[in-house]
């Protein structure tokens, strides 16, 4: 039995303030459709909506429930752009195709708020994104990034605040300034995957849940997609697994590593604690290559988020842990509890750029978000759907992308891993 099939959600905060108790039947029995979409995490979901809002018949499986992995419960930061920077990507494409880029990292935020207000998720989406320095260096380097937006892209929304602005986003001495992104936030995941999971419901798209997909194989000119208990036979298939690839795509998934990353929801606050913590209830990251990030939630509660792992192994003591790094921006936090304490795995790849692609002319595959997922993944499923639909023009961009395979192989890439993330946490310590 695979070991992510069949399972409930993670009991985190995010679970308990579930809007959507909606449950999805177990494919069983042989289905026909024009695509059948693997996993029905924030890929899968936006996917499925927007090709069946192109007209096909989509099929969308889930190995355990709709939102399980990342996309339920991640840190619900709503980060504009890519995780590595636009110089990565000018080493494979010219300067007007690195623009293109660019502009569909602001695209990404734009796909979440039209589907958020065309269908009426319930998520707490709230604006604005606060990126801390925690040393001079961090400074400059913040500031280099403002300049580079508006000199090379035309992008004028960043702005730089000083030491007595950062108040206003986080009540901390760590903090020496910053880079506040009004068009960037943060959301409810959960309820957000949830959100556009009826909507593609709505459109058209047969969901089934607890349906792991065993096996894909090929048959005339499409694909059967088997499971425990049915099929789907499709012209299309879209992978949009995540880190649970399984032996569906070995020659994908060397090409990503799993990062466990870990949250903490406090107990309520009450409001006007809050606003003394964070005025602007923004999101904030601080600028480390480890880095902690945090965010107010709607009930008071402060979410924080960090204890990045490579070993795939949690911390011990995971909600102490944590509240001990919360403590360390927040000293005046020491009286209060953590109600809810959890993690998951996000996938990156070697230079942190996403990874797009077809592994045959009919099975497209999006993966490697490396902890931009709330919103590039909106772009992975429009890109596809337009793919599909003959326009392959953007989706081919990141084609251009070289994504080289983890070195180490399935026995060593874990430890050789560790090693560099110990040789990054030096760095941020000096």
């Amino acid at each position: 039995m695979l070991k992510f099939a069949n399972q409930p959600h993670a009991p985190s905060w995010y679970a308990a303030s579930i809007n959507d108790t909606t449950r999805h039947p177990v494919l069983q029995g042989a289905l026909d459709a024009d695509i059948c979409v693997i996993g029905a995490g924030l890929t899968g979901v936006s996917a499925a909506l927007n090709l069946a809002e192109r007209g096909y018949r989509v099929a969308l499986l889930e190995a355990s429930r709709v939102g399980w992995a990342a996309s339920g419960r991640n840190g619900g930061q709503l980060i504009g752009g890519f995780a590595c920077g636009m110089d990565t990507f000018a080493q494979f494409m010219n300067e007007d195709e690195v623009k293109q880029i660019w502009a569909m990292g602001l695209e990404t935020l734009d796909i979440v708020k039209s589907r958020v207000a065309r269908h009426q998720i319930d998520c707490a989406l709230t604006p604005g994104y606060f990126t801390a320095a925690n040393k001079p260096r961090d400074v400059d380097d913040l500031k280099r990034s403002r300049d580079e937006a508006a000199k090379r892209f035309g992008y004028d929304g960043f702005r730089y605040v000083d030491g007595e602005g950062v108040g206003h986003y986080v009540k901390s001495a760590r903090y020496l300034g910053g880079l506040y992104d009004p068009d960037s936030g943060h959301l409810h995941p959960l309820n957000y995957t949830l959100g556009l999971a009826r909507a593609a419901r709505e459109a058209g798209v047969q969901l089934f849940e607890d349906s792991a997909v065993t096996r894909i194989r090929d048959e005339h000119s499409g694909h059967i997609v088997e499971t425990a208990l049915g099929q789907v036979r499709a012209k299309f298939v879209v992978l949009a697994c995540n880190t649970y690839l399984g032996t569906l795509a070995p020659q994908l998934a060397r090409k990503i590593m799993p990062v466990g990353t870990y949250v903490i929801a406090t107990e309520a606050l009450g409001a006007e604690r809050m606003a003394a913590l964070m005025p602007a209830q923004t999101a904030v990251c601080d600028s480390r290559f480890v880095l902690d990030y945090f965010r107010p939630a709607p009930d008071t509660r402060l979410l924080w988020g960090g204890k990045v792992s490579y070993s795939k192994l949690a911390p011990r003591n995971l909600g102490e842990a944590m509240r001990a790094d919360m403590l360390k921006t927040f000293p005046q936090l020491s009286d209060v509890k953590v109600d809810y304490a959890w993690g998951g795995f996000v996938d990156i790849t070697m230079n942190r750029a996403p990874h797009f692609g077809r592994l045959s002319p009919t099975v497209y595959f999006a993966q490697g978000f490396s902890g931009h997922g709330v919103n590039t993944t909106g772009l992975a499923g429009t890109l596809i759907a337009e793919a599909i639909h003959g326009q392959a023009a953007r989706f081919d961009l990141f084609g251009k992308i070289r994504h080289r395979d983890f070195p180490g192989g399935a026995t060593l890439r874990t430890p050789a891993l560790v090693l560099a993330m110990a040789w990054y946490r030096m760095k941020d310590w000096l």
